[in-house]
């Protein structure tokens, strides 16, 4: 059930199965979004802590390990276990999320269940990665083997912490490699929790890490020599800088999951109820911090009209207030510097000539919450349309024909995620096979599932994460070919 006033129990690093201090002794603090008042002062991991995770976790790699020798089939139940744990938890740890990040309990709840789908999807895996048989040339029997990478550094995000710790680690795992976890130093609450379950599930030492901290345990994490892998979740600019800080050390592998400022194109013969309440919630849900948000609202200048005032009108019913409290849609900005970020880009919409038809202010006197905020008549150039505001701003862009909103969606520096409504399915293929956008949703928007893959195109990253082809990035593909004294 929701507890504002859950017990805070894990606030240090963990490392080799034990929870322990920072090397250097510094703590930082947790701040609860709705209230802005600390919730706890965590261990501040750094380079120092890095280094120490990185040995447990080589050790747990090492040839003749347990970890290296647990069975596929084993390495799937035990992580099956390990989420039996976190569902048993579900209320323990919603609560940390809400108090972490602001998120409502029941999108924290929510967030938790595609965190075990995802899990249980992996675990799936884990007695399935094979390679195959190649009639090479020459008299060789010739196959190939997928074996993990090695040590990997993942680095996630604070706005769905739970949800992007699943992601990083189910293929992780079921790839066979040792992890050191570095959560958003806003939301570190939920994944020391889950590390604790990961040790009762029974993980061996060193497989699982969690390093809480600041830049400098990413940086530590992005350049450490003996990490062979590192995958990242956040903005471009920070992306840029641990893509060039990798290259500089062991030049590891590394892939991206970065901002977006997602189209969702609306036609005129769409079904308008439908269009209204899924552009609302695929721009507000999770009060807009979400990469894929569709925050860019083309609509066909037929029903535009129409739809900026039910827009609007959804946007005003919009209930705003702590995540713990009930029948709360939407929750808190995370931070200070989110929110003043946030308030900015209201301001430019302004400015620039949009014409503001809800919201636009601060909501309440304490805590960083925003009212839902709707702008009409965007053009491209504005501020408000080009560039990822990552808050509750809908900005509605009017358009005539389909061509034409496909060459200006293209346009964008993202190409994360594009959505479409409507009821004639060859525009709905030709804006599907013509976007630029790793994930393309018609009919419906951020249907994001652990079977299929998530990416984007140009700034908005590198590789894909889910579906089996977020696996592949934690194997490296050995050729071995032996030869036959015969043909047979």
């Amino acid at each position: 059930m929701a507890n504002p006033a859950q017990e805070i129990k894990y606030t240090k690093l963990f490392i080799n199965n034990e929870f322990v201090d920072s090397q250097c002794g510094k703590t930082f603090a947790t701040i609860n979004p709705a209230t802005g008042k600390k919730i706890a002062d965590v261990s501040e991991g750094t380079k120092a802590d890095v280094d120490i995770a990185v040995k447990a976790a080589q050790k747990a790699f090492e040839i003749g390990s347990d970890w290296r020798n647990m069975d596929g089939s084993a390495r799937g139940k035990l992580m099956n276990r390990f989420t039996d744990l976190i569902e048993r938890d579900a209320n323990i740890l919603a609560n940390l999320e809400t108090l972490d990040n602001g998120k409502t309990f029941d999108d924290s709840l929510f967030d938790i269940q595609v965190s075990c789908d995802t899990l249980r999807y992996y675990a799936g895996f884990c007695d399935k990665i094979h390679g195959n048989t190649i009639p090479s040339d020459g008299n060789m029997f010739s196959y190939t083997r997928k074996e993990p990478v090695g040590v990997v550094g993942q680095i996630i995000t604070w706005n769905y912490p739970i949800l992007m710790i699943s992601w990083k680690i189910g293929p992780a795992l079921a790839a066979g490699c040792p992890i050191i976890l570095k959560p958003a130093q806003q939301t570190p609450l939920s994944a020391l929790h889950i590390a604790a379950l990961s040790k009762e599930a029974g993980f061996p030492d060193g497989v699982f890490n969690v390093i809480n901290g600041l830049g400098e345990a990413g940086a530590a994490i992005a350049s450490h020599p003996d990490i062979q892998k590192v995958a990242f979740t956040g903005s471009v600019n920070i992306g840029k800088i641990v893509m060039e800080t990798a290259a500089k050390t062991n030049l590891k592998n590394v892939s991206l999951e970065l901002g977006g400022k997602s189209p969702l194109v609306i036609l005129d013969d769409a079904n308008l109820d439908e269009a209204v309440e899924t552009a609302h919630n695929g721009v507000f849900s999770n009060a807009g911090q979400n990469c894929c948000a569709a925050s860019k609202t083309y609509v066909q200048e037929g029903i535009y009209d129409e739809f900026v005032r039910r827009a609007a009108e959804m946007a005003r019913n919009r209930k705003v207030g702590s995540g713990f409290e009930k029948d709360v849609q939407q929750g808190p900005q995370i931070d200070q510097a989110m929110f003043d970020r946030i308030m900015n880009y209201i301001e430019y919409g302004k400015q620039d000539g949009a014409t503001l038809e809800v919201g636009g202010k601060r909501w309440g006197t304490e805590g960083f919450f925003i009212e839902p905020t709707v702008f009409s008549n965007v053009t491209e150039e504005m501020r408000i349309a080009r560039e990822e505001i990552f808050g509750p701003v809908q900005s509605i862009l009017k358009f005539k024909t389909l061509d034409e909103v496909i060459e200006r969606s293209n346009k964008s520096d993202y190409g994360l995620a594009a959505g479409i409504f409507t009821n004639n399915i060859n525009d709905a293929m030709k804006f599907a096979h013509s976007i630029q956008a790793g994930s393309v949703w018609v009919n419906t928007y951020d249907a994001v599932t652990p079977q299929t893959p998530f990416g984007g195109y140009k700034q908005s990253g590198i590789g894909r994460e889910l579906g089996m082809d977020g696996l592949e990035p934690y194997l490296v593909v050995k050729s071995v070919s032996v030869k036959l004294p015969a043909k047979y």
